[in-house]
């Protein structure tokens, strides 16, 4: 055998294992790049050497959920109503009578067959960036322009970021403009339809299904019109791209699926002087915090009762009751809480579903279960999208905090810091340590 002969094999053989080498770690490489160049990737590119990420989060180990969730009754004596975006101070008069105060819906105003608010445009979002290009678009319609980066630049210093709640679109709003926001949960069709006919533009959290390959995600959505005769609603979708000027329709049935997705939650944006025809719409249904989240929970358990075995209707009912625990300091709404939090786990709940919603870490801290926030806390960390939601590793220093060990969960706030400098929670957090 010649030298030269010897030479190209030895070179062949490199080349094989290099490339062979490269393969295998193609996947964790895969991984490691941020999202926005991802994105870049055809999907079946990403298919052939990305490691697929389980389909759901994990169960809980022991689970304790009973097949009918109560709810327990609130205080009698009740918060003056305020804005759901702010916290109340708990109520000192908890019962612990199991029977739940049914509050009547009230009833809706007549509604033309059709409505459609004017002067809605669209603004194609840039990377996870839908919740920024949707309060960009609400604001224009109300004659103030803001860019939808310098909103995220605000809001979610990190690109990379996956997740703006509602509750920091509504900060923003109340914040740097001269208009009013808030955030409500428990909604309706019939409500959606109310707000649009009084001129109103509402941005919607809601569940997407881009495609089975990306999987489920979260999604806001601002909705300014709809149509009994069609039975759609007419939105704006910021997802869509530069190329689609709006127009986008839901039938009544597919808003209702995706947005219960994350508990019929919306944020209203409106002038200051509307606040009173914004009142009178929503009426102490919506403005009083309690009797808000006890009719989402009631709700909640309508679905579960409907459907045992939907995920995001026993989740929908643990993020509820979560809220009535905060609301009133009682133990029994957090221990129903963690109960239909295990169902959902255990039914099946997408694999994002924490980027986006943080009740479960609340509600398990709330009853001496740590080790199930830090077991949700890794799975939701696998993904270079979970990697980058602030919130996360507050809760995952919270979880640390409360097995005692201070060093990991000083660790866990500044990585949150790190991620977002802005986040106040994570902030003092850590000053409370120091």
């Amino acid at each position: 055998m010649s030298e030269r002969f010897r030479r190209i094999l030895l070179v062949m053989f490199l080349a094989v294992g290099l490339a062979g080498a490269g393969w295998l770690a193609a996947p964790r490489l895969v991984n490691l790049l941020p999202g926005r160049i991802k994105q870049r990737i055809p999907h079946e590119l990403l298919a052939l050497v990305e490691t697929p990420l389980p389909t759901a989060l994990p169960a809980p180990a022991v689970t304790s959920a009973p097949i009918r969730i109560t709810i327990p009754a609130l205080p009698t004596e009740t918060v003056t109503a305020v804005p759901p975006t702010f916290t109340p101070q708990p109520t000192n008069q908890p019962t612990n009578t199991p029977t739940p105060t049914i509050t009547p819906t009230p009833s809706p105003t007549p509604l033309p067959p059709s409505a459609i608010i004017e002067g809605v445009h669209n603004i194609p979002q840039k990377f996870n960036n839908c919740g920024p290009a949707n309060l960009s678009l609400t604001l224009a319609f109300y004659g103030q322009k803001v860019n939808q980066l310098d909103i995220a630049g605000q809001i979610k210093p990190n690109y990379d970021d996956r997740n703006v709640s509602p509750e920091e679109l509504a900060a923003y709003v109340n914040d740097e403009t001269l208009l009013r926001a808030q955030v409500y949960s428990g909604g309706s069709l019939a409500l959606l339809k109310q707000l649009i006919a009084a001129g109103f533009p509402v941005i919607v959290e809601k569940g997407l299904l881009p495609s089975e390959w990306e999987g489920w995600m979260g999604h806001y959505l601002t909705v300014y019109g709809y149509d009994d005769a069609t039975q759609e609603f007419i939105s704006m979708d910021t997802y869509l791209g530069p190329w689609d000027g709006g127009h986008h329709t839901d039938s009544y049935e597919t808003m209702a699926e995706y947005w219960r997705h994350f508990n019929y939650t919306f944020v209203l944006v409106y002038p200051p002087k509307r606040e009173t025809a914004v009142t009178t719409l929503l009426t102490t249904h919506y403005t009083d915090p309690l009797l808000m989240w006890q009719h989402a929970a009631q709700t909640a358990q309508k679905e579960t009762d409907l459907q045992p075995d939907d995920a995001f209707a026993w989740f929908n009912l643990g993020t509820s009751l979560t809220h009535l625990g905060q609301l009133t300091d009682q133990p029994e709404f957090y221990e129903n809480a963690t109960a239909a939090f295990d169902r959902a786990r255990t039914i099946g709940l997408p694999r994002r579903m924490l980027w986006y919603q943080f009740q479960p870490y609340v509600a398990y801290l709330a009853v001496g279960r740590p080790e199930d926030v830090l077991t949700l806390a890794t799975a939701t960390e696998t993904s270079e999208g979970g990697r980058n939601v602030e919130e996360t590793f507050l809760y995952v220093g919270h979880a640390y905090l409360a097995a005692g060990n201070i060093s990991q969960a000083k660790a866990a706030y500044r990585q949150a810091l790190q991620l977002n400098p802005n986040f106040e929670a994570a902030q003092q957090a850590l000053a409370e340590l120091n």
